[in-house]
């Protein structure tokens, strides 16, 4: 492991003041610890900032939900307000990792998770992610776990998080706090693809810490649910996921939310598929037409052209969970 310093921060200003002279912050550890052992991560300074005071989950005025960016996902998971108003959450947060990681991993760190490639992962690996420059291994390489969506010459890497699917789907915001003040990013607009720099992952400023996200108000009656694919049953990353809101009355669908986890280099937006459903009537050949058009603007890779096809069924399937639901 890298030589570092650390400190513990025992309020925002002295979080902010080491954030901006380059310390990388860490609250549960749970990636940047493992990164670190593995040198894949080399931060000459850590500050700990689990002793801030980021760990409420309220109901906004307007009936939007937040979530502290310290809040364990153990902690989120099992919160009354988020079962019930959105079980899209609670859900994606269950199907994540183990339950020991669940109580150590906080909300802001797990939409920070880095790739789960094992090229990113493997230092002797040409990864532009770890190493811009250096090439994508996983381009020419065993590719079956990769992306399928959003992917760019210099990275095919999926975005880990489950939770950060549901979050895409139901347009969250990002509250950040940094030197230069409070300021707060559509999570559309957090996450970013990765084009030509992908080891530039998030949209923050040096030193800026994530202190919320929020979900804002939906219509009511709202049902929700969160579905994912995977090779074995528990404590694995998805293949493909689907994260579905609708807002259904008097028969019609009046509002529909919906994202895909584990095809895309951030998780993500099935506008199309949003845009197939409102207005319509639920029934079996809506969710199929609808899902029809998950797989949009595909690029598959040697390995994974099955992800298109599982992606449309995943997308059914979970469609038609919820509408029934309705």
């Amino acid at each position: 492991m890298h030589p570092f310093t650390y400190t513990r921060a025992d309020s925002t200003r002295d979080a902010l003041d080491a954030g901006r002279r380059g310390g990388r912050y860490v609250a549960g550890g749970t990636t940047l610890v493992d990164l670190m052992r593995e040198t894949v991560e080399r931060p000459d300074a850590l500050v700990d900032i689990s002793a801030l005071p980021l760990r409420e989950v309220t109901v906004t005025r307007g009936g939007g939900l937040r979530i502290g960016a310290l809040v364990t996902m153990s902690q989120a998971a099992a919160q009354p307000k988020v079962r019930t108003l959105l079980p899209v959450v609670s859900q994606a947060l269950e199907l994540s990792a183990s339950a020991q990681l669940r109580n150590m991993a906080t909300i802001g760190g797990n939409i920070m998770q880095r790739t789960r490639c094992a090229y990113f992962r493997d230092v002797t690996a040409a990864c532009n992610k770890r190493t811009p420059g250096t090439g994508c291994a996983a381009r020419e390489g065993y590719n079956r776990t990769h992306a399928i969506l959003g992917a760019s010459e210099s990275c095919v890497a999926t975005h880990p998080s489950d939770v950060a699917v549901a979050f895409a789907a139901l347009d969250a915001q990002v509250h950040l706090l940094g030197p230069a003040g409070r300021r707060t990013l559509a999570f559309s607009d957090f996450l970013l693809r990765p084009g030509r720099t992908p080891h530039r992952e998030q949209a923050l400023k040096q030193g800026e810490l994530i202190t919320s996200v929020e979900i804002p108000a939906l219509p009511r009656p709202l049902r929700s649910g969160y579905l994912k694919v995977r090779d074995r049953q528990s404590y694995e990353f998805a293949l493909t996921s689907a994260a579905v809101a609708l807002h259904v009355q008097r028969g019609v669908i009046r509002e529909a939310k919906v994202a895909a986890g584990g095809v895309g280099t951030v998780p993500w937006k099935l506008s199309a598929v949003e845009r197939a459903l409102v207005g319509q009537r639920p029934s079996d050949r809506l969710w199929a037409k609808a899902a029809s058009l998950a797989g949009e603007g595909a690029r598959p890779l040697q390995h994974n052209r099955f992800k298109v096809d599982l992606l449309e069924r995943t997308v059914e399937r979970q469609l038609r969970i919820v509408g029934e639901s309705s």
